[in-house]
């Protein structure tokens, strides 16, 4: 068996995953995954790089990171195995768009842009490169929803479809929310319950808040309080699971005010 390279770290991560997914002599369950596997950890693990950045936890980031880049070096070797590409391609392909994305410092375009602008102009390009027909072409199917729906009103605000206050989309939510409570039939609700949720994102997006963001917070919030009410049943010899609806927003109450 060739012994593994114990030199620089980043071709040894290559010689790793190439042995692992080795036919003859890897792992049954490296060489069994496919693109379609491994999508799911690629999006857990980056995930767990914006948890462990939360957290402001260094040394879980630079594990997280560790996983999140074993899962690009997967995808590459893969790749490699099928004549695609490798993972230095994918390297001197990131490489060529950010030369190609700041004209500015590895060119000799001026600087008289704001980044905004610069921005959206090369990314417009590329999508034209692309064949893009449409100003929502390129907005990932994969994606969270919360954060597509934002990236979809985004891209339709770009040309001009958008609100002019926050009014109008306050309005519409309010709207939505009346037809959900109207709605007959489970297909009613789903889709109601939909262009509610959809309509928030646009409200809270035109008060210059990012909606992931702002759940990511209320979700902290609410998970923080919650353990607080409880701590607070505990200590008062209580079941939190046994009180009334009453007795629990008495402790949620108290929570607040301490907070």
């Amino acid at each position: 068996m060739t012994p593994l390279p114990t030199g620089p770290a980043l071709p040894r991560l290559l010689a790793i995953m190439a042995r692992l997914r080795d036919p003859v002599n890897g792992c049954d369950w490296d060489v069994a995954q496919t693109f379609a596997t491994i999508v799911p950890y690629t999006i857990e693990e980056a995930y767990e790089v914006a948890d462990a950045i939360e957290r402001e936890d260094m040394a879980a980031l630079r594990d997280e990171l560790g996983d999140l880049l074993l899962q690009v070096v997967f995808h590459a070797r893969m790749a490699e195995e099928a004549g695609l590409f490798a993972f230095d391609d994918v390297a001197a392909a990131i490489a060529d768009k950010l030369e190609y994305r700041h004209p500015h410092v590895f060119g000799d375009a001026p600087d008289d842009q704001s980044r905004e602008q610069r921005w959206e102009q090369l990314k417009a390009r590329e999508r034209e490169a692309r064949g893009a027909t449409s100003a929502l072409d390129g907005v990932a199917l994969a994606l969270p929803a919360l954060m597509r729906a934002e990236k979809l009103q985004k891209r339709a605000a770009r040309v001009g479809f958008d609100w002019t206050d926050t009014e109008g989309p306050a309005a519409k939510v309010r709207e939505e929310l009346d037809e959900l409570r109207e709605a007959r039939t489970d297909a009613d609700r789903l889709e109601e319950a939909g262009d509610l949720l959809f309509a928030a994102v646009n409200a809270v997006r035109a008060h210059g808040v990012a909606p992931e963001d702002a759940l990511r917070a209320a979700n902290a919030k609410f998970e923080r309080r919650f353990r607080a009410m409880e701590r607070l049943a505990e200590q008062d010899g209580q079941r939190f699971d046994e009180l009334t609806i009453d007795q629990q927003e008495s402790l949620w109450q108290r929570v607040k005010t301490a907070e």
